[in-house]
């Protein structure tokens, strides 16, 4: 389990993540989560700068119930674009912060996955508690693995 206290995000995260433009339509962004079984994606610009977050949360934001919209229209609002509900300025981390720390902001923000930026903004990875829990799993059976190679004199 000592093992897990020197693995950084890098070690876990999913390396160039599949991401969507803030142009797309929000029916891309389902078939997406509905393809990949995804709980969110990253949206970025050309150069892969992170603009913001879309998870299947924001998606169900856009169909809004108000005086005005008793009933939404499906289709209409599956035209709208990401970036009319994607979160924006969302909180990422570094591909270099211990995976300690970050188990830890994952659990005290109560998000599923978050996304790995280098140089302030371009997106190089996503992280997800599924990551994390392989990267305990890993430790824990390395460290077993080392005990039953080197027992006690």
């Amino acid at each position: 389990m000592y093992q897990f206290l020197q693995y950084q995000v890098r070690d876990a995260m999913t390396v160039d993540p599949i991401a969507i433009s803030p142009k797309a339509k929000l029916r891309e962004a389902e078939e997406l989560f509905e393809t990949h079984d995804f709980n969110g994606v990253p949206v970025v610009d050309s150069r892969r700068n992170l603009l913001g977050m879309l998870t299947k949360f924001d998606l169900l934001k856009a169909f809004r119930f108000d005086a005005h919209t008793l009933v939404p229209h499906y289709d209409d609002i599956m035209e709208q674009l990401v970036e009319t509900v994607m979160t924006r300025d969302p909180v990422s981390v570094s591909p270099q912060l211990p995976l300690s720390r970050l188990l830890q902001k994952l659990v005290e923000m109560r998000t599923k996955s978050l996304p790995v930026v280098e140089d302030e903004h371009r997106l190089v990875g996503i992280i997800s508690r599924q990551d994390v829990l392989k990267a305990l799993r890993r430790a824990t059976v390395r460290s077993e693995v080392a005990v039953q190679e080197d027992p006690a004199p």
